[in-house]
């Protein structure tokens, strides 16, 4: 069963945006995820609405980060996309009565939730500015060491 990485995607790009400090078309953006750029902009649309990027047409036009980076976490963009379901595995209902199948729903259910619901508590505690950060010191350290310039090369 394929996974849904929109989540990663869309930080992806946010991450790539925040350290070109320039506005970046939507065909730019698309690249680093080697995607349509028709879906870049589809998403971040969804996350104009909510204040996160803004866009300008035109030449010199894109998408840039209209937002703090340290007060937007990633629950803020989990829920800007849909809070998209967080696991692929269900329960079976093809026989609701059967009692088998009830203790089994229940069981998973409960452990479901309650992992779910970790997962999302635990997306409110990072930022885009901790990303960010932490994705700077990583590319400093990089490029000190590999000689790279441009930030294409990473």
């Amino acid at each position: 069963m394929r996974r849904d990485s929109k989540l990663s995607s869309i930080l992806h790009v946010l991450l790539h945006m925040a350290h070109g400090q320039r506005a970046m078309t939507s065909e730019e953006l698309a690249q680093y995820l080697s995607t349509n750029p028709v879906l870049v902009r589809r998403v971040l649309a969804g996350l104009r609405s909510r204040g996160y990027v803004s866009s300008d047409k035109g030449h010199g036009g894109g998408w840039v980060i209209s937002c703090d980076l340290q007060t937007v976490t990633l629950r803020d963009i989990y829920d800007a996309l849909g809070a998209p379901t967080v696991f692929a595995m269900g329960n079976r209902n093809d026989n609701p009565e059967c009692l088998v199948e009830q203790v089994v729903n229940d069981a998973l259910a409960t452990a479901f939730d309650e992992a779910e619901a970790l997962l999302i508590a635990r997306l409110g505690d990072v930022t885009l500015g901790d990303l960010a950060k932490e994705f700077s010191q990583k590319f400093n350290a990089h490029s000190k060491k590999k000689g790279i310039k441009h930030e294409h090369n990473y």
